[in-house]
């Protein structure tokens, strides 16, 4: 299974408790420059913000039940949450609560799955009903 469908096959099961983005930043394997033999598609180097809004559009077909937003040209957000190439991170209460390695070889779905997995049993465990006498 890839990454891709793994995460898909996440956002489904978990989009009754979360929101998922996703921040499409710089291409790790341009097509223009160092190039991955598996990459499923050919992506030149980002010149420009609209280069990077037309690559993140492929991002939007694979994941539609996502938000997909991209880095600005500077990279800021690649460079606060040291994604490059690709990490998960559960944000909550505008706090980082889960911060995954880096990947690829820190990437691990099932950690995130396992996560969300218990915070669903937590939530389902705090629902209290009050009862009205």
């Amino acid at each position: 299974m890839t990454r891709l469908t793994a995460f898909q096959r996440v956002v489904s099961q978990y989009a009754d408790i979360a929101d998922f983005l996703v921040v499409y930043i710089e291409e790790a394997h341009p097509s223009d420059g160092w190039v991955s033999s598996d990459a499923p598609y050919q992506i030149p180097k980002h010149r420009c913000l609209e280069d990077r809004l037309r690559a993140a559009q492929l991002m939007l077909t694979e994941v539609p039940e996502t938000n997909v937003v991209v880095d600005n040209m500077d990279n800021s957000c690649n460079a606060a949450y040291g994604a490059y190439f690709e990490r998960l991170y559960i944000v909550s209460d505008e706090k980082v609560v889960y911060q995954g390695g880096r990947g690829p070889e820190g990437y691990r779905i099932s950690e995130l799955r396992n996560w969300l997995e218990q915070y669903r049993n937590d939530l389902l465990n705090s629902q209290t009903a009050i009862l009205h006498v």
